[in-house]
C-alpha cells in the first residue's frame, strides 16, 4: 500500500500512474474525485479509527461528498475490494508501503 501523506502526493492521487498501487492511503482526506482518470477505483471512506464508514466504486469524473467522520480515503483499482472482502466496519491497517512511482 502507498501512503500519499504530503499535499503533492494527495493531489496527485492515482493520476498519470504508469501502474497503479495496489492501494493509495490519502491521509488527511475526507473526499476524492475522478477528474482525469480513465478507469473506475473502489474507494473506501475511514474514521479516525480507521474504520471503513462508507465504500462505493468512483467512476471517472465523479467526486465524493466531504464528511467530517471521514480522516482519510482509501483508493484501489475497481474490484479490490471486492476481492479483499473489504466492508464498511472493517478496519484498515497499513502493513506495507509501495515505493512511490514517479513521473
Amino acid at each position: 500500500m502507498e501512503v500519499a501523506d504530503t499535499w503533492a502526493r494527495r493531489a496527485r492521487g492515482m493520476l498519470f500512474r504508469r501502474r497503479l498501487p495496489s492501494a493509495l492511503l490519502l491521509t488527511p482526506c475526507n473526499s476524492v474525485h475522478g477528474a482525469g482518470m480513465t478507469t473506475s477505483l473502489d474507494v473506501a471512506l475511514v474514521d479516525s479509527d480507521r474504520t471503513v464508514v462508507r465504500t462505493l466504486v468512483l467512476r471517472p469524473w465523479r467526486l465524493t461528498r466531504p464528511r467530517r467522520d471521514v480522516v482519510a480515503v482509501l483508493e484501489a483499482p475497481e474490484g479490490s475490494f471486492s476481492s479483499w472482502g473489504l466492508a464498511v466496519g472493517d478496519t484498515v491497517h497499513v502493513s506495507n508501503e509501495e515505493p512511490h512511482d514517479e513521473p
